[in-house]
């Protein structure tokens, strides 16, 4: 039987376009994710006097979405929002039509393989109350095939034997 893994094992990140460097960055602080792979998902029916009354269909687009929520984060050092959030916000959410697109990656922390998706970006809401910290939510929309890269570990420690 298999073990559960924990939520908070999930790794959010977006590509920095501003550089020509490959750089990505943690979307950090996240409290809860939602992930929809059939999200404008569009179907035909199929069903014709053959099926003897069962329903019959094919899928002829696939889709997928993920909506994060989390705590708006200033970084410690600098005082400015954290670099993911504030590259949602700040950049990649202000760009429209062809330019709106980028890439996000997500991962679990047990698994040795990034999902990477061509997508949109539809900054959300922030919010709060008197108790409360400042809320900050995203929701990315899947644009064409995922695909897949390994996770490549920049440098182990080696234990001194």
């Amino acid at each position: 039987m298999g073990r559960p893994i924990d939520a908070r094992g999930w790794i959010f990140e977006v590509r920095d376009q501003s550089t020509t460097v490959e750089r990505w960055l943690p979307i950090e602080n996240l409290t809860k994710w939602t992930h929809n792979a059939s999200e404008n998902e569009e179907t035909a029916e199929t069903t014709n006097f053959d099926s003897k009354g069962w329903f019959e269909q094919d899928v002829m687009q696939r889709g997928g979405q993920i909506e994060v929520e989390g705590q708006y984060a200033l970084d410690t050092k600098t005082g400015r929002q954290v670099e993911g959030q504030a590259y949602v916000d700040q950049f990649w959410g202000q760009r429209l039509g062809s330019d709106s697109r980028n890439e996000i990656r997500y991962r679990h922390d047990s698994q040795n393989m990034w999902v990477i998706w061509d997508a949109t970006v539809t900054p959300d809401k922030q919010e709060g109350e008197v108790n409360d910290k400042t809320g900050w939510n995203a929701t990315f929309t899947q644009c064409g095939r995922p695909r897949y890269e390994p996770v490549f570990t920049i440098c182990k420690e080696r234990n001194a034997a």
